[in-house]
């Protein structure tokens, strides 16, 4: 029941990535659009997230021609998303951040490695080195007007598969608005129409006038600081923050089976019955009773733990946003036990925790949220972050020369942000766990991780 992960052979340390080409791809007139706003939660997302998307050999679609299939999508889908060949900017007059849709451009990478897919070994487990396969800046190479909010790098391997890494401003997309965009450039690739409209109305998640916070928001943190107006030393203790740490590195495989025993756990405890729990909240409940009680604080069971998780609110509005909505349509949901109740609880209590902090997102509440990021800037706030990208469904974007062998983060090590990811083959059901703690918490956590999944 659950096993570790088991580390692959030694690691390949150089891709041996070297770059042929690098260009900014424009939008063929100007765009009529100036500028774009950005939600409150769009605000505190100015951070660059990279995903990889892996593909084996197609003799039909050799690097070369993949390649410039991708490039000349993109060009197109330009004229669609404007805004991505803009640049983030901080409006003097508003304090706040909004892109600026001056045609910039996007960043177009071409690259080889001189190893086989193959030889890159396990693509699941997150390799430092997949880091050769993302451009993270251009102006290296070309001279560039800002940071672009977009670059794509594309870089054949020795076998005639490809690895397509690209960088994104959080701020353009979460992450089902990126799967969208994934799947319009696979659409545009193979010369067919888009495969879904995307809808650029940002103000549908601005802030009410005057804002009007009406819940107590625990899993925001209140900063009297205008957004955007944060000075450089300002110390923001927020979810997000960055701090080099040694920290041991770990995933847990949960197969489907594993999964269906946490479900029929999960009911079996006498404060069970509120729904059908998912098997996000059942995993989620699970590895947060183990992360609370891996911290070396064994004489305070009264300590109080936090998760936070993301919670789409696009079908939660009223009206519902359009699906095709294109910014980030997610806020930060939580629930909060007492270490004891973590260790002692049944797993159905955790369980109904996590669900009704995923139940508390209604429409006012998000409304609030959204209030509350207009007064205090609302940072997310709590012992950690699940980050999931479990169900994301980026390996299932057919594009011509085929699906993704897999698609992943650029993975970083964070331990206050523990990463659900699919596996290789996402039908089998299976969830990994990614883990980075401190050894002492690490081997705590791992003997509670195992012990719970088989109490």
């Amino acid at each position: 029941m659950g096993t570790l992960y088991q580390e692959p052979p030694p690691l390949l340390q150089d891709l041996k990535v070297t770059v042929q080409d690098a260009t900014l791809l424009f939008l063929p007139q100007e765009s009529e659009r100036g500028s774009m706003f950005l939600s409150n939660i769009d605000q505190v997302l100015n951070f660059d997230v990279q995903t990889i998307h892996f593909f084996t050999a197609n003799p039909n679609f050799p690097p070369k021609i993949a390649f410039k299939k991708i490039q000349n999508a993109l060009q197109k889908l330009l004229v669609t998303y404007d805004f991505l060949a803009g640049r983030m900017k901080l409006n003097q007059e508003t304090g706040r951040f909004e892109f600026d849709c001056k045609n910039s451009g996007i960043g177009f990478v071409v690259a080889r490695s001189q190893h086989t897919l193959d030889e890159l070994g396990d693509l699941v487990y997150p390799n430092p080195s997949f880091e050769q396969l993302v451009t993270k800046r251009m102006d290296d190479t070309l001279q560039v007007e800002g940071h672009p909010l977009c670059i794509v790098q594309v870089t054949a391997f020795k076998c005639g598969g490809f690895a397509m890494g690209v960088q994104t401003n959080h701020a353009t997309f979460d992450g089902i608005s990126f799967k969208h965009f994934l799947q319009n450039l696979a659409a545009v690739a193979g010369g067919k129409p888009l495969a879904m409209v995307p809808c650029h109305e940002r103000e549908l998640l601005a802030a009410r006038s005057p804002p009007r916070v009406t819940f107590p928001h625990p899993e925001l943190l209140e900063l009297k600081i205008p957004i955007g107006q944060e000075g450089e030393n300002d110390q923001i203790p927020n979810v997000f923050d960055n701090s080099p740490q040694d920290l041991d590195f770990k995933i847990f495989s949960l197969s489907e089976k594993d999964i269906s025993n946490l479900k029929a756990k999960a009911k079996e405890g006498p404060t069970s019955g509120k729904g059908k729990p998912t098997g996000f909240i059942v995993v989620s409940a699970h590895v947060w009773r183990c992360k609370a009680l891996s911290v070396n604080d064994e004489n305070n069971l009264e300590r109080l733990s936090t998760i936070l998780f993301a919670v789409d609110i696009r079908s939660r509005l009223n009206p519902p946003l359009p699906r095709s909505f294109t910014g980030n349509a997610v806020l930060t949901a939580y629930a909060t036990a007492k270490c004891k109740e973590l260790e002692e609880a049944p797993l159905s209590k955790l369980v109904d925790l996590v669900s009704e902090g995923a139940a508390r997102m209604t429409d006012e509440y998000a409304r609030s949220a959204i209030d509350w990021g207009q007064v205090y800037k609302g940072f997310p706030h709590g012992e950690f972050l699940i980050s999931s990208w479990w169900r994301l469904g980026f390996n299932e974007v057919e594009y011509p020369w085929g699906k993704p062998k897999y698609s992943c983060p650029l993975v970083y090590h964070r331990k206050d942000i523990i990463l659900l990811f699919p596996d290789m083959d996402e039908s089998n059901g299976g969830v990994n766990v990614l883990v980075a703690l401190p050894h002492k918490e690490m081997a705590k956590f791992e003997g509670l991780f195992y012990r719970f999944l088989s109490s």
